[in-house]
């Protein structure tokens, strides 16, 4: 079956392709904005996550320090091996804070991931839309 023969003119094809294109551009931009500003947050996040880690790694390195060094003054005495049951949990804290933390903030996760395969998609009907006598040919 041959293509349908379309009673438009050349320049209101160019002309509706010229204002489709514009706002395909103008949802795509929307699209990866919303995605920026989705990846900062995160990225904000992820920032958040490592310095509570490291303000909780301070504090528990102290600790670890004062209990090491009652530990050696008073061998065998129970303050100092609940300082290090503390220390150890505070810095157990703060090491998987500062992992997460870290983990938000790699590369792959702040990639416009939504955008980028909206304009895989769209080059694709683009493509399709501009040979569609070559599907016609292969039904044919």
């Amino acid at each position: 079956m041959p293509p349908p023969i379309s009673s438009r003119s050349v320049p209101d094809i160019i002309s509706d392709l010229l204002t489709q294109f514009a706002t395909l551009m103008q949802t795509e931009s929307r699209l990866a904005r919303a995605e920026m500003s989705e990846k900062v947050t995160q990225a904000g996040l992820g920032l958040t996550f490592i310095v509570s880690g490291a303000v909780l790694l301070i504090p528990a390195l102290v600790v670890l320090l004062e209990a090491a060094v009652a530990a050696l003054e008073d061998a065998g005495v129970a303050s100092p091996i609940s300082a290090l049951i503390v220390g150890g949990i505070v810095l157990v804290i703060g090491l998987m804070l500062l992992l997460v933390g870290v983990s938000r903030l790699k590369a792959k996760n702040l990639m416009l991931q939504k955008t980028l395969q909206q304009l895989q998609e769209d080059a694709s009907v683009a493509k399709r839309q501009v040979r569609p006598d070559h599907d016609y040919q292969r039904a044919a």
